[in-house]
């Protein structure tokens, strides 16, 4: 009898010293790999916005539902989405939406990458990340995460969180100090963009401006570039337009263009894209060997028809440590 009495206290023992290692595996930053090799697509894009299609102020149901099932047809290896996925990241209603919407790419077994948007944490944030991390397994219940993909890793953060010093900086830090001649490419995506045209002042009918941890953050990034051979890339979203921005040898990419209600924008002088128009889109990424080439891909939605251009195009050479970039 003490025997067991004795046995059971070990057990018991061994499973509460147990616990607090499994809490920290669990909360660990998913690092995947993907079994691609160049020459890959992807698309980046974000500011969806799903919800009741009914409600055509918070989003243009007609454009996100064009944008999904043209993200589909051109078949891309995975899927980065900037934020703001969901209207309302607590309401199951719009995740719904969600999942009724993107039934095309779930079809196509194309896999999808996130990125944690204003938008996704409204309400309740426990219930929203529940709705979120449910959708996106293969992230691992992390907020930010990476993904190496042949010669390119992909790094998303959550700027809804310290992007500037704690946990999720001091893990940015180890994975750039990871990169090796292997990786040509280093692409981050978060939610908040370091350099917008856009402004809190709302203008033209809404907008935001650059806050200055994201700024803050943009200098270590262009400090860090200095010394990698990797060419460093960002996408982010918020702003519901598209924008390119070049400052210490990145290029910067505003993609919030996925179907949240437009933004018009008066461009600043360093914006490379002069164009003043509403711009629903997405980014086709192509990944080569020494070379990466950004598409911009517009929608214009008039009388039910749909019309398809691609006025901005940038390019990218890791060996010549340069851009080019043409905006028409």
């Amino acid at each position: 009898m003490r025997f067991r009495s004795l046995r059971l206290l070990v057990l018991v023992f061994v499973f509460l010293s147990l616990a607090p290692l499994q809490t920290v595996a669990q909360s660990k930053p998913a690092e995947i790999n993907l079994s691609l090799q160049a020459p890959f697509r992807f698309i980046a894009y974000g500011d969806t916005r799903f919800t009741d299609p009914t409600d055509t102020k918070a989003a243009d149901p007609k454009v996100r539902v064009a944008l999904v099932q043209a993200i589909a047809d051109a078949k891309p290896a995975f899927i980065s989405i900037g934020g703001d996925i969901a209207y309302d990241g607590n309401k199951q209603e719009d995740w719904k939406v969600y999942d009724q919407e993107t039934a095309v790419w779930t079809k196509s077994g194309i896999a999808i990458f996130p990125a944690l948007g204003n938008h996704d944490l409204h309400g309740d944030q426990k219930v929203a990340l529940g709705n979120y991390f449910a959708r996106y397994p293969q992230i691992q219940n992390s907020r930010y995460y990476s993904v190496r993909a042949g010669n390119m890793l992909m790094i998303t953060l959550d700027s809804n969180q310290e992007i500037n010093s704690g946990a999720q900086f001091d893990w940015l830090k180890s994975q750039l100090a990871k990169v090796d001649s292997t990786v040509e490419f280093v692409v981050l995506v978060f939610h908040h963009p370091p350099y917008t045209s856009s402004s809190d002042d709302k203008a033209y009918g809404g907008g935001h401006s650059a806050r200055s941890s994201e700024q803050k953050f943009a200098q270590y990034l262009e400090d860090r570039q200095k010394s990698m051979r990797a060419r460093i890339v960002v996408f982010n979203g918020h702003v519901h337009n598209y924008e390119h921005h070049e400052h210490g040898g990145i290029h910067y990419f505003v993609t919030g263009g996925g179907g949240a209600h437009a933004y018009p924008i008066e461009r600043r002088p360093e914006d490379l894209f002069k164009n003043n128009q509403i711009n629903y889109h997405y980014i086709e990424v192509l990944v080569e060997r020494g070379k990466l080439t950004t598409v911009m891909h517009r929608v214009e939605l008039k009388d039910g028809k749909q019309t398809w251009t691609t006025p901005d195009t940038a390019t990218f050479a890791v060996q010549e440590m340069k851009a080019s970039a043409t905006a028409k």
